[in-house]
Order: C-alpha cells, then sequence, then structure tokens
C-alpha cells in the first residue's frame, strides 16, 4: 500500500515564542545548510523555490548569498536539481503540485496512467495514476490533456486529479444526430467528448434523427456557444447492430477507405508467372480454418518421411499465400498495407490490410483454384523438432476448405461428404505431426495458460444471437504449431541469409511485475523462488500445481499480466512465451505487414524472383516495427471496444439480472467483474461497495474495508447484479449481490443471530442503513481517512467503464 513520506524540514518554524508574545523573535545564528538540508527543503515544499525563499527558511545574512549561489550552482552541475521558470528551481525529477498531464494508458488492474505533458529530461518520468472524472464529466481516455493537481507517493510515484481538460477539438468526430427544442445536435459517440455540436439542417447531408453520422468539425471557433459540424458520411441507425463496431473502427481512426492507386492495382492483378516456380497443383494442400473465416492464406499438408535416418519423422509442408508477388515496394498497394499494419476482425465484418480483389481473390488459397504462394518444407524428427527446411516459390491448387470442426469430427471417427477421402492420406499424417510438435513444446517449455475465450453469434439481422465460449480443439493445435515451426524456420533461414528480419519478440517479464505475482501466489501458499532467471517453465509448474483449484483462474491471470507485451523487431531477443530464440511471422501477409516483410526478405536473400526486398530497406526496419506494433495494439483494442458494445447489446435487455463471476480486476475506484456467462466486463464502483472506508493493496490486489475488514480480492467468486448495460460505450456497471437484499434474505439466520448476540434488531454491520448500525452517522462525524486510504465514494457511473489494458 503506497504512503507518503512525512518528511519535517530541518527549516520549519522561526523560533518559540519568548515570554513577550508581543515581541519579535530575535533571529538566532544557524550553522549554513549542507546541500542534503537544501535538497530535503527543495523537496518538501509545495513547489518550485527560488534562492530567497531559501535563504528566508535558513535565516542566511547576505553576507552568504554568494555562498549560497555555489551551492545551488553545484547541485545543478550534479543533476540534483533544475531550472524552473521565474528564476526558481525545484529537484530534478519532481513534479510540481499543479501540472499539465497527457493520459497516457491504463494499466492491467484498468487505472489509468498519465504523463507530464512536458518532460525534457533524459530520465524515465514517474508513474502518474490519474484518478477517474467526477460524476457528471465524460471519462478520460488515452490522448486527452489535463491540468492535474499532484500529491507524491515516493521518489517515483504520483497520484494525480485532474481539474479541468484541456480540450483539443478534433477534425471529425462520430456522433448520433438529434433534433431538440434548440436545432440539431451531434451527440459524439467517444465518451471522451464533454459537449455537442450544432448540426445545421443543411449540414445534415439528409441524415434522419437516430442515425449515426462521420461529421467535419467546423474550422471556425465561435466565441461563444457549441461548435458546428458538417455531415460526411451517414452510416445507419445508431441502434442499428452494424453501427457498434462502426463506432470502433472510428474511435480507434482505424484506415478503412483504400487509396484510388490501391484498389486500381489490386484489381489489375491477375494470375502469377509459373515461371520459375516449383509445381505443387498435386500435393493434396488443404485450408484448415474456422466456419466464419473470410480469407484463407495457409494450407498445410504432411506425410511420414521416408527417409530411413528419420524413423518415426515427418514431412510437411505450410504453403503461404505469395501476397509478395502483388504488393510490390513502394507500390498504392505497399503504402496502404503499412498504413494499416495489419487487418481488424470484429463480429460482423473485416477492415481488411489489403482490398478485397487480393484478400478474398489472388492471395486467398480457395479450393480447386491455382495460386501461387511462397511455401516452408520441413522435415521434423520424431521428438518434434526440425531437422531441416527448405523454402520454395510455388503455384499449388488447394484440395478442400475445410473447418476446424470438420477435421476434428473427422479425427473422431465422424467423417462427412468433404473429409471422408481425406480421412487416411492428409488428416492422420497432419495429426502424426501434431504430436510430435507437441512433445517438442512440452520439452522446451511453452508457457501454456488457460484462458477462456468467446464468439460472438450474429443472427441474419445482425444482432447478437448468443455469445458462448470459443472451441478449443486439437484441430487449432494442429495449425497453431505448424505455423509456429514454420515461423521459426523462416527466423533461421533469413538470419543464415544475412537478411534483415522483423522478428516477432517477447521479452522476460518485468522483475517489478514478477515481485507482485510472488506476493498474491505467497498468500495462496504457492512459492515463486527469488534469485533466479524466471523461465516460463517455472510458471508452468505453478499452473499445474493449480489446475482444478479454484485459485486458477487468477493465477492464470495473474501470470498473464505479468508478461511483457509480444512486439516486432529487427533486433532478435528471443520470444519469452513460446520459449524461443528464434521467431518471426512468416504465415500471414495477407492480414499482417511483418510477414511481408519476411517474405520480400527470403524472396530476396533466396533469389526467389520478383517482389524481393529492396536493398537498403534495414534502416527503415526499426521504425516499420515500432510503427506495425502500434497499429496491431490499435487494432486489438478497437476490437476488444466492439466486443465489449456487442456485449452490452446482447444484455441490455437482462437489467436487474444477477450473474456469476470473478473479480478481474482490483483498483482504487472499484472492482472489475468478469461475468461467467459472457466473458462480459463490468465495473463496480467504490460508491456500490458496502459502506465503509477501503484501503487499495497494491501489492496483494485487493481492497480492504477499514471498519468491517471486507476484503475483496483478484480472482475471488462473486455474484453481480447487472444495473446498466450501454452499447454505444460498451460499458457495464454491477453491484455485488452480497450487500443487497437478496444477500440478506439468503443470509437471514446469521442476521437474526447476530441481532440477538448484540440486541440490535435487524442490525448486521453491512447494512450501514440500520438503526444503531456504525457508519449510521452523518458522513460529517466520520474519521477522515489517511491519504493512503479510499473512500467508498468514487466518481458515478456516468461516461461508462473505464477500460483496461492488455
Amino acid at each position: 500500500m503506497a504512503k507518503s513520506k512525512n518528511r519535517t524540514s530541518t527549516a520549519a518554524g522561526s523560533g518559540a515564542k519568548g515570554a513577550d508574545a508581543g515581541a519579535k523573535p530575535f533571529p538566532t545564528a544557524r550553522p549554513f545548510p549542507t546541500k542534503e538540508e537544501i535538497l530535503a527543503f527543495i523537496e518538501d515544499s509545495p513547489g518550485p523555490v527560488g534562492k530567497r525563499e531559501i535563504a528566508r527558511a535558513f535565516r542566511i545574512e547576505a553576507g552568504d548569498r554568494i555562498q549560497l549561489t555555489a551551492v545551488m550552482r553545484e547541485l545543478r552541475r550534479e543533476s540534483a536539481l533544475e531550472r524552473r521558470p521565474k528564476r526558481k528551481v525545484g529537484r530534478r525529477g519532481h513534479l510540481p503540485p499543479v501540472t499539465v498531464l497527457e493520459v497516457s494508458g491504463i494499466d492491467a488492474d484498468g487505472e489509468l496512467l498519465a504523463r507530464p505533458a512536458v518532460w525534457d529530461e533524459d530520465t524515465v518520468p514517474p508513474t502518474i495514476y490519474l484518478a477517474p472524472e467526477k460524476r457528471g464529466r465524460s471519462a478520460l481516455a488515452v490522448g486527452d490533456r489535463v491540468l492535474a493537481k499532484l500529491r507524491r507517493v515516493d521518489d517515483s510515484t504520483y497520484e494525480a486529479r485532474s481539474i479541468h481538460r484541456i480540450e483539443t477539438a478534433p477534425r471529425r468526430v462520430l456522433g448520433i444526430y438529434e433534433i431538440g427544442d434548440e436545432g440539431g445536435r451531434l451527440r459524439p459517440t467517444d465518451r471522451r467528448a464533454r459537449k455537442d455540436f450544432i448540426l445545421r439542417e443543411e449540414d445534415a447531408a439528409g441524415a434522419q434523427p437516430g442515425e449515426l453520422v462521420l461529421a467535419e468539425v467546423r474550422s471556425a471557433r465561435p466565441r461563444l456557444g457549441l461548435r458546428a459540424a458538417r455531415v460526411l458520411e451517414r452510416l445507419g441507425e445508431a441502434g442499428s447492430p452494424r453501427a457498434l463496431s462502426l463506432i470502433a473502427i472510428h474511435e480507434h481512426d482505424l484506415p478503412v477507405a483504400f487509396s484510388p492507386e490501391a484498389l486500381t492495382e489490386a484489381e489489375a492483378a491477375g494470375p502469377a508467372d509459373p515461371g520459375g516456380r516449383v509445381d505443387l497443383r498435386d500435393l493434396p494442400l488443404v485450408t484448415i480454418d474456422g466456419a466464419d473465416a473470410r480469407d484463407f492464406d495457409d494450407a498445410v499438408w504432411a506425410e511420414p518421411d521416408p527417409d530411413p535416418a528419420n524413423r518415426g519423422g515427418w514431412h510437411a509442408m505450410v504453403a503461404i499465400a505469395d501476397v509478395a508477388w502483388y504488393v510490390r515496394p513502394d507500390s498504392g498497394l505497399d503504402r496502404a498495407a503499412f498504413e494499416r499494419g495489419n487487418s481488424a476482425y470484429f463480429p460482423d465484418r473485416v477492415v481488411p490490410m489489403l482490398p478485397e480483389a487480393l484478400s478474398n481473390g489472388w492471395c486467398s488459397l480457395n479450393p480447386d483454384q491455382e495460386r501461387p504462394c511462397l511455401a516452408a518444407e520441413l522435415w521434423i524428427d520424431a521428438a518434434g523438432n526440425t531437422r531441416r527446411h527448405r523454402f520454395l516459390r510455388g503455384l499449388m491448387r488447394s484440395a478442400a476448405r475445410l473447418t476446424y470442426e470438420q477435421v476434428q469430427a473427422a479425427r473422431d471417427g465422424r467423417p462427412d461428404a468433404a473429409t471422408e477421402a481425406l480421412v487416411e492420406t492428409v488428416i492422420a499424417p497432419l495429426y502424426g505431426v501434431l504430436g510430435a510438435l507437441l512433445a517438442a513444446r512440452r520439452g522446451r517449455g511453452t508457457l501454456d495458460l488457460d484462458l477462456p475465450e468467446r464468439r460472438i453469434v450474429l443472427d441474419d439481422a445482425g444482432a447478437v444471437a448468443a455469445i458462448e465460449p470459443r472451441a478449443r480443439l486439437d484441430s487449432h493445435r494442429l495449425i497453431e504449431e505448424l505455423m509456429i515451426a514454420a515461423n521459426i524456420a523462416a527466423a533461421r533461414q533469413l538470419e543464415a541469409l544475412g537478411q534483415p528480419c522483423m522478428y516477432r519478440v517477447h521479452d522476460r517479464p518485468d522483475p517489478v511485475r514478477i515481485e507482485a505475482l510472488r506476493q498474491v501466489l505467497d498468500s495462496l501458499g504457492l512459492r515463486l523462488a527469488r534469485g533466479q532467471v524466471i523461465r516460463a517453465k517455472e510458471l508452468n509448474r505453478l499452473l499445474d500445481r493449480v489446475s482444478g483449484d479454484p485459485a486458477a483462474p487468477m493465477v492464470n491471470m495473474m501470470i498473464l499480466r505479468a508478461q511483457a507485451q509480444a512486439a516486432y523487431s529487427p533486433g532478435n531477443i528471443g520470444h519469452f512465451g513460446l520459449a524461443l530464440t528464434h521467431y518471426a511471422h512468416f504465415t500471414s501477409p495477407i492480414r499482417r505487414y511483418a510477414d511481408l516483410l519476411v517474405h520480400r526478405a527470403l524472396v530476396a536473400g533466396l533469389k526467389l524472383g520478383e517482389g524481393a526486398l529492396p536493398a537498403g530497406a534495414e534502416p527503415r526496419f526499426a521504425e516499420i516495427g515500432e510503427h506495425i506494433s502500434m497499429t496491431e495494439r490499435r487494432a486489438a483494442t478497437a476490437e476488444r471496444d466492439a466486443v465489449d458494445r456487442f456485449t452490452a447489446a446482447f444484455l441490455q435487455d437482462r437489467l436487474g439480472a444477477v450473474f456469476s463471476g470473478a473479480i478481474n480486476g482490483v483498483t482504487r475506484f472499484g472492482l472489475f467483474v468478469t461475468l461467467d456467462e459472457t466473458g462480459a466486463d463490468g465495473l463496480v464502483p467504490m460508491s456500490l461497495l458496502p459502506d465503509d472506508y477501503y484501503d487499495h493493496i497494491e501489492a496483494k490486489h485487493c481492497l480492504v474495508g477499514r471498519r468491517w475488514g471486507r476484503t475483496y480480492r483478484l480472482g475471488e467468486r462473486v455474484a453481480a447484479r447487472l444495473l446498466e448495460a450501454e452499447p454505444i460505450t460498451g460499458g457495464l456497471i454491477l453491484e455485488l449481490v452480497e450487500a443487497s437484499e437478496e444477500a440478506r434474505a439468503e443470509t437471514g439466520g446469521a442476521h437474526q443471530e447476530a441481532a440477538r448476540n448484540t440486541g440490535a434488531a435487524g442490525w448486521h454491520p453491512l447494512d450501514s442503513r440500520a438503526p444503531g448500525a456504525p457508519g449510521a452517522e452523518k458522513s460529517a462525524r466520520r474519521q477522515k481517512p489517511s491519504e493512503s486510504g479510499r473512500r467508498k465514494r468514487t466518481p458515478g457511473r456516468r461516461g461508462g467503464r473505464a477500460k483496461r489494458g492488455a
């Protein structure tokens, strides 16, 4: 639990009062202050100070001012102080009590993080936790700027509360067109927006009230009143299901429209030149994807390796659509693909990296169609290790488009018309390869988290029909393991060729997060040894120990949150989660720009023809890696937001219903609860917890009530009632049932026993409304909590829930 440092300045006070209270105290001589004393005074001051304030505090005479100047100059040379405006100084790395902050992110517990809007130092800025906005204010989001009041917790941590938001007018805004007594208005869907816009009828482009529209904000700013907007695009009824993903797409600025140049190049695409390609058309390669897949860019095949030296081994082929043939460097298609970085997938649509003529046409391995490919040919031993590999440019014809469910059913003895002829020749050898690859996976200690996924099922009208668990079949693992094997081979091949490679890297967990994990595990009686380099194997052993235990979901969640974020980089640091030293993305160039770069580098290094990585491209790889890592995060956030909105729409008719769930986030302002039935995350604001003052024990991920000791821990099972579900924002507000009338009725016997023991009929410590209950007094008579604590009251529920991170 963070606590403020209490420190008494050596310069505090100006002398004790004498017998004559009206007499002016005689200034006593004091030794010249040390550098440490001066630094302590500056640190304890509420803001920057000047030489005059320091001299007055330490009673430094005029004759010693030169010495003070020399000491302060020396402190600046030692980087202990920095200049501030108006000839004042402050401790380097320390922030003033009021400053401008920019919201920079959301931590694993859903708390807003901020950074100083101006930070000129060469050190890492301190961590700043930004409190949620007060009731009636829209929630803050990443990118917002606020003037904030800060409180220093320790040398590297601050808590802040916004004073007012610094508005930056958007150039475009997505909103709902409404007509009221004052005329047309545009109500933004973005929870960050605080004001509506004027939308006159002549600027509405024929939009009807209730429509979702994309509008352009007028450049002219009125001296008083609201700014005006003009409709650029009508997107349909705001209440329609298709609007939910559109809101997420526009809020996160995902590029949607392709340039005319890119579209022209895509439409002009045709069959690839077969010259120099290996003919794979007679090889029964098959695609295996989800039933709702929209593109097919990988095909697989396997057979027992006939080589006697590889007894029990396998010969496999992973063929990938040859996107590099169609998307040439610095073309219109290339620029569009780079801008997007990747495709984004929503319950009702895809925002593709490439135009449909390629993504669903020439770069999609449709069955019985000749398609160019870049293939990884793998020779795998019985233990799952790749003995050798080669990459080739080929021409293939997919033998079948199969789904995971079809393949698994065929493997389990229930083939259909599409798989019956493939069971022995194609499907059985693929499962043979899977067995070997899984053995290698276990041997190297790949991190295996058990994190349930759910999928949204839409009806014909696009509304949510169901939210159901996503099946996890061996057929899924079959494709995953073959893709990983091909990705490893691609990274090793590029290293051997001396070609630049865009690695997929995953760093070791942050030691600070590991220490937090260790503390939580200690409270569960689980031990994570100190003083050793953490490997995925150690974490897997923990997961094995709690498998089937009620604490298993919490441990899986904590281990996930301890992980670093995977990224793209030309520098290879390995992949911690997969326990690999070499890893790159090769298998999805139709939807990831990183894979396209790997294809181009392979074509260049192996001299496989046109579409190669141009000479001199390597210096830009670091910049490109940062960009596509950003676009990946952007798309993932938009996808999550859309799922939140669809889920809120699905639950909108079930207000008041009680759901079982688990606490998946503990923050200063409340609890996040994941509902079992839908996987939805909802916020239980602190104001809806049983009446008490709650301390946030960050290291142990819990809230502890001071009066009654009620504790809410990460992973704890709870029952929660749904109070609000807002599809436009995706926000869910919950309350815990334990403090409601239903909970009191269920445990009425215990309450009556407590009443008999205390003599207060109907009294229970969680019911502050009962006569005689502690806490029934007026709030003015309550003990004020210390700064390290949190009162139960928090900002209200408007604006939806705060978003948690990744």
